[in-house]
């Protein structure tokens, strides 16, 4: 397992992501909860990207390589959150306007008005949920390969 492969990978999964976001908010689409599903592509592409290289360099072991894929959305998701809290609160400072309930209402995170923690504990289940799922998944394809 190489700790770079996975940290840029992920770095990669986050730019993808992030650039989306940012495409979004500026086409003033940030509320339709669909077109956020379209960040599966972007964790799937870097995950199965991380299982790859692995393949090639011969790093084996349906484990190892699971764990691989999970570090990598698991990194990402770090620098989204970190990212997702300064842009909330820039834009919250900016705007005199609670930036983070214009979100809360089109995520599944039960209503309410949540604090950024709470808004964030909701993203890392989430994002933890979908690295694992997308790993494992992954590693339904990869697995006759480095076992």
């Amino acid at each position: 397992m190489k700790f770079s492969r996975i940290i840029i990978n992920g770095f990669i999964i986050f730019i993808g992501i992030a650039l989306f976001f940012l495409l979004m908010e500026v086409a003033n689409l940030s509320d339709q909860v669909y077109l956020r599903l379209f960040n599966f592509v972007f964790v799937i592409y870097g995950i199965n990207r991380t299982i790859k290289q692995n393949y090639e360099d011969h790093i084996d072991g349906y484990f190892t390589n699971l764990l691989s894929g999970i570090l990598t959305g698991v990194v990402s998701l770090a620098l989204g959150l970190i990212s997702f809290v300064a842009y909330v609160e820039y834009q919250s400072n900016s705007n005199d306007v609670d930036y983070l309930q214009h979100f809360a209402g089109s995520y599944l995170l039960g209503g309410g008005e949540p604090s950024i923690y709470q808004f964030c504990a909701g993203l890392m289940v989430e994002g933890i949920a979908s690295s694992v799922i997308v790993s494992f998944a992954l590693m339904q394809f990869w697995k006759s390969k480095v076992e």
